[in-house]
């Protein structure tokens, strides 16, 4: 089965990849979608640049779609790309998000292809355990909920880090995954890539949220 993967870096959408390819799926295309809308519900925003490097890194060719951040129309020029990628389906990183999951699944459903999420509805502490485990190197690129503060940026989560996210979750009822919006993540390394992507960057930080913003880039 031939399918393009919905990819924006982060932990969800590179662990599709790891499964999907685990699934003896031919993952022919990584598909990033770069929002004019920095408070897209739809598409990852933190650190989507670099994309470029983790496609090389993990060596599948990228697709880079443009979209408006009209709600009502962001949609079109993804449903566009795949259309012509000749596949057969794609794969997203979706975990619990009706809103994101419904919407593919249109797009799919327009242009005759069909749509998997290999970690919808998973249990999101096993599955971050999981991700650790496999040896997935994921730093946190941005964060916007309490509990969360500028010493979280730029951190690469571990058992430590996520034993602190399950007593955030108790105390504040933060999603330990983020689904919520709480972080967002970028994978600097894992099974599935080649090579590593090293990041030399600054920490902006306003009040309640902060994000990282990268300086330079590199492949090791």
């Amino acid at each position: 089965m031939k399918v393009a993967a919905l990819f924006s870096g982060g932990k969800d959408s590179s662990y599709a990849v790891f499964c999907a390819r685990l699934y003896g799926w031919d993952v022919t295309h990584l598909v990033t979608v770069f929002s004019e809308s920095p408070e897209s519900y739809m598409y990852h925003v933190p650190a989507i640049g670099l994309t470029r490097l983790a496609a090389e890194a993990i060596g599948i060719p990228l697709v880079e779609v443009a979209t408006p951040p009209e709600p009502e129309v962001e949609l079109l020029p993804l449903r566009d790309a795949l259309a012509g990628l000749g596949i057969d389906g794609i794969v997203s990183g979706a975990l619990a998000s009706e809103y994101q999951r419904r919407r593919l699944d249109q797009i799919c459903q327009d242009i005759g292809i069909k749509s998997f999420a290999p970690l919808w509805h998973k249990n999101p502490r096993d599955l971050l355990g999981e991700m650790v485990d496999e040896g997935f190197e994921i730093m946190i690129a941005g964060c916007s909920a309490e509990g969360l503060d500028e010493r979280w940026l730029g951190r690469v989560l571990d058992q430590k880090a996520l034993a602190e996210l399950d007593r955030l979750h108790d105390r504040y009822g933060i999603h330990v995954a983020g689904e919520g919006g709480e972080y967002e993540s970028m994978v600097l390394n894992g099974p599935h890539m080649k090579r590593r992507i090293r990041v030399e960057y600054e920490k902006e930080w306003r009040v309640h949220s902060g994000k990282i913003v990268i300086n330079k880039a590199w492949l090791e």
